[in-house]
């Protein structure tokens, strides 16, 4: 099995802990992390885009001239494309972007991206991650003492302090995430990858097919 070493929140080596590889096995999936990305993506936008046609316009109750006579073109409503203020042709409407993708293949993206991390350093594993006060200063000094302030983290954690959480609100590159509550485009998006030892446990639970 491989093992990771385990950090307090002072920088200091602690313990070890060992990793299931029959998960977390260093492959990389590419494909699966590219249908997975595509997917998230999608469910962001939000598709409000809309624009009115020549029904939905106003005016356009009476003919602006008459037939013939007049030297210009005949015309039967204001409402129509042609003219200033008239409805909008093949114009976009609200739409929804999102979809999915299987359950296990959200589950293989996500082991995929985490495999990236591993393969690269960049996954670091800490005791806890807990405050006794509400204190920014605090909260990023256990960054500078692991070396990654400098870096675009994403840290999860079993369950979320809310010392830590008002603490983090205003920090600039450091993500706060529960186990049930980030995706392979969260880590793939981070430098940094960092798991309280609670929380590897349960996204073991998580990921496990």
């Amino acid at each position: 099995m491989k093992e990771l070493d385990v950090y307090s929140t002072k920088g200091q080596k602690v313990d070890s802990v060992k990793l299931n590889t029959k998960i977390f096995d260093g492959k990389v999936n590419k494909t699966l992390l590219h249908d997975a990305i595509k997917m998230y993506l999608a469910n962001q936008r939000v598709g409000a885009a809309s624009t009115k046609n020549r029904s939905a316009v106003s005016g356009g109750g009476k003919k602006p001239w008459r037939q013939k006579g007049t030297g210009r073109a005949r015309a039967g409503s204001i409402r129509s494309p042609l003219f200033k203020g008239g409805g909008v042709i093949f114009g976009p409407k609200p739409k929804d972007y999102s979809y999915s993708i299987p359950k296990k293949a959200r589950k293989l993206a996500l082991v995929s991206a985490i495999n990236d991390k591993l393969n690269n350093d960049n996954m670091f594993v800490i005791e806890d991650m807990k405050l006794d006060n509400i204190k920014t200063k605090d909260f990023v000094t256990i960054f500078k003492k692991l070396k990654v302030d400098k870096k675009k983290v994403l840290v999860v954690v079993a369950g979320l302090d809310k010392n830590v959480v008002m603490s983090a609100r205003n920090v600039k590159n450091i993500y706060l995430k529960a186990t049930d509550n980030f995706n392979a485009h969260d880590v793939l998006l981070a430098e940094k990858f960092i798991v309280t030892k609670s929380s590897l446990e349960k996204i073991n639970k998580r990921v496990s097919l």
